[in-house]
């Protein structure tokens, strides 16, 4: 269970990750030595992954953007475990969602181009066992896009 002083630490974090130590127990209210036990202890429990660098996908070469819905022709043990392996290897593949609905999957996936998205579909994606079916929306604009969680 997170306390007020966690949800403190953690909003200052996604908001800056490279806050030094002493900022963020000044932000917390506490001393430098507490905030940096605590933050390890979220850390230790896995509340904290990791720390990253947002990167603008566009302005680093990587304007195609689409979100793909998967569906496997049934979902075969082998199949499904095979598609997270595989998925999970993927670089252009930044999200993979298992939903319901329509689609068993949701991948966000970003490339350079249209060329570089056909090569992820025929020369990948395609070549899976078990895919039954794979629709692509291209995303024409970001509205929002958030990594930080509401706490």
């Amino acid at each position: 269970m997170l306390q007020d002083q966690d949800r403190t630490i953690l909003r200052a974090l996604q908001d800056d990750c490279r806050i030094s130590n002493q900022d963020l127990a000044g932000k917390a209210g506490m001393s430098a030595s507490a905030c940096w036990r605590r933050v390890r202890a979220l850390e230790e429990a896995g509340v904290v992954r990791r720390y990253v660098a947002l990167v603008d996908a566009a302005e680093a070469g990587m304007a195609f953007h689409a979100m793909v819905h998967v569906t496997l022709t049934r979902h075969d043990h082998s199949h499904v475990e095979t598609f997270i392996a595989e998925v999970g290897r993927r670089p252009e593949v930044l999200d993979c969602f298992a939903t319901t609905g329509e689609a068993d999957y949701h991948l966000r996936v970003v490339c350079a181009d249209l060329a570089d998205y056909n090569a992820f579909l025929e020369g990948f994606l395609f070549r899976l066992p078990g895919i039954a079916n794979v629709r692509t929306n291209l995303v024409l604009k970001n509205i929002k896009q958030e990594t930080a969680i509401p706490l």
